[in-house]
């Protein structure tokens, strides 16, 4: 499956409580595409909070005529360690409740998805998301997420 995204969708927190939390991942590299050179696709960031984030996504792409297919939704994945990402299409939420709302919504998981791993690095017992997705991101965790997004943007381009 070839990735060429017409709409890139951040998904966040909208409130400026949530700035600069590893829970808006998605918004941050809507703001690093911005900055560098973005593929050729319109960049939107959700206007909602993180877990409502289906209805926003379904209303844009009726919106823009995008079809799911040419969808690509950045967010958050404490799955993942911080300085990994995945682009992957067609997977199921893995308890991503943005993502399970997205899905719902939109009646199909057929759509692209860049997953930015925010885990903290060596952790010696596996802590909850909700531990630590809500804090502010370290300077020196902001670096290995513009090293991601670099990564991220040249996979999306090259693909």
């Amino acid at each position: 499956m070839k990735l060429d995204p017409k709409l890139i969708i951040g998904l966040g927190n909208p409130d400026k409580e949530y700035d600069n939390t590893y829970h808006n991942a998605g918004f941050l590299f809507i703001d690093f595409l911005i900055k560098n050179k973005p593929p050729k696709a319109r960049l939107l960031k959700s206007e909602v909070y993180m877990n409502r984030s289906g209805n926003f996504v379904s209303k844009t792409i009726k919106k823009t005529g995008t079809k799911p297919l040419n969808l690509l939704i950045a967010h958050d994945d404490s799955d993942l360690a911080i300085g990994q990402f995945k682009l992957s299409f067609g997977r199921g939420p893995a308890g991503h409740k943005g993502v399970i709302d997205i899905i719902k919504a939109i009646k199909t998981q057929d759509f692209w998805r860049l997953r930015i791993g925010i885990r903290p690095q060596r952790e010696k017992i596996r802590q909850k998301a909700e531990k630590f997705v809500l804090k502010k991101i370290s300077s020196a965790n902001k670096k290995i997420f513009e090293s991601v997004f670099k990564q991220a943007l040249t996979n999306i381009t090259s693909s």
